[in-house]
């Protein structure tokens, strides 16, 4: 085990621990309250969880490498679970060709022509779900729910095995931690949905237009290799989904919270993005990366060895006193816009503005029709390594007249 080379915070226990999985809060203040730079024992990593060094080591590419992998596992000693993500775990240059072809299809042309039918999903969705009553889980019934009625359609994926893209991404976000029980809970499926992500990707499966067309045309021009297409796709199949799903529970919750924000967003609707922003930082759906230092690096004056795991709290970092005013606060009124909860930099999210498109989507019709939204008492769980992985969130609304 390699020891800090110059004294820094030891915090003693287990960041991918059930109870605080469950409860990250007060383990967060006690990182960020220690020191800038923090040392954990239980993994060998150095970890930092204020914003000023968490938004550093993201966008500093050249010393906080990807391509050694953003788990805890360490790519250059370990063989990775499956291909490395061409975005998500490379850097430039392997990195640069997939990331400007990626920001090409999901631009905003490809959003535009998106929006309409959405829009109408969405108040279809919305109708459907209170056609059958007032309480509703909103995370089983709506998050879990839209992002898969319209993403999958906007990427080109046939309907049948839909149902695999969510235990496959909690599967990958999963092993982005230790290998612990969650790890193992999903281990038996990972070959097969392996498989059946594979077999979407492909060229021969992908409806002839969409997201997956428009990355295999890209190919066929010469922006990417052949052989990068499929991986190009599966990087929308994993980070497109369960990143939504469980930001869209979080906005869910956040109002169902907040009784005044919610009367805000129905007065002003076009407060829906700013709502989802706010909700992104409030509860960070991304809670932890990890980084690999190239080379010997001084951080808050604590010397990182070259090739050193770094744990980024990301949900720590946004709700930093030393950045954000009244931080634990779902506020609307805020400008969450320098949050981290979609990373930050040369690898900042290539999603995010359909992420937010759907959000916009689903909060619209929701405003549109209840006048009142609060929590019903059930418990509500959270079980991933990385995510805030919402199980449920039970609600009891009032129908707008």
């Amino acid at each position: 085990m390699t020891t800090p080379t110059t004294p820094c915070p030891v915090i003693v226990g287990d960041p991918f621990d059930h109870a605080v999985l469950e409860d990250p809060l007060p383990l967060h203040a006690e990182l960020r309250e220690a020191g800038p730079v923090v040392y954990l024992p239980e993994y060998d990593v150095f970890a930092v969880a204020r914003y000023e060094q968490v938004r550093a080591a993201l966008t500093d590419w050249q010393r906080f490498q990807s391509a050694a992998g953003v788990g805890l596992a360490n790519f250059r000693t370990e063989k990775p679970w499956r291909q490395p993500s061409l975005l998500l775990e490379a850097d430039p240059p392997h990195h640069d060709a997939p990331r400007r072809v990626l920001s090409k299809v999901l631009g905003p042309r490809a959003l535009r022509r998106l929006r309409e039918q959405w829009m109408a999903d969405a108040d279809e969705l919305v109708d459907q779900v209170l056609a059958r009553g007032t309480r509703f889980d909103g995370a089983a019934e709506l998050s879990h729910v839209f992002p898969l009625r319209v993403f999958p359609d906007a990427v080109g994926l046939p309907v049948a095995g839909r149902e695999n893209l969510l235990p496959y991404g909690d599967h990958a976000f999963n092993a982005f931690g230790p290998n612990n029980a969650l790890v193992a809970k999903g281990a038996p499926r990972v070959e097969e949905l392996s498989d059946w992500v594979g077999e979407q990707c492909c060229r021969e499966t992908l409806a002839p237009e969409g997201f997956g067309a428009d990355i295999w045309a890209a190919a066929d021009r010469g922006d990417i290799l052949p052989e990068q297409a499929p991986l190009i796709v599966r990087s929308l199949l994993t980070a497109g989904v369960d990143t939504t799903v469980h930001a869209l529970s979080a906005v869910l919750y956040a109002f169902a919270t907040h009784a005044d924000q919610w009367a805000r967003l129905r007065n002003n609707p076009g407060l829906a993005r700013v709502a989802f922003d706010e909700a992104v930082r409030w509860e960070s759906p991304v809670q932890t990366f990890f980084r690999t230092t190239t080379t010997e690096v001084t951080a808050g004056n604590v010397h990182i060895p070259e090739g050193h795991k770094v744990l980024m709290f990301l949900a720590a970092a946004n709700r930093d006193p030393r950045r954000w005013e009244n931080p634990d606060a779902f506020d609307l009124s805020r400008d969450p816009s320098g949050h981290v909860g979609f990373g930050m930099g040369l690898h900042q999210c290539v999603g995010q503005h359909v992420a937010r498109l759907e959000s916009e989507a689903l909060l619209t019709a929701l405003a549109r029709r209840i006048e009142t939204m609060e929590l019903d008492g059930t418990p509500i769980r959270h079980h991933n390594n990385t995510l805030r992985a919402w199980d449920s969130v039970p609600v009891r609304v009032g129908v707008a007249n």
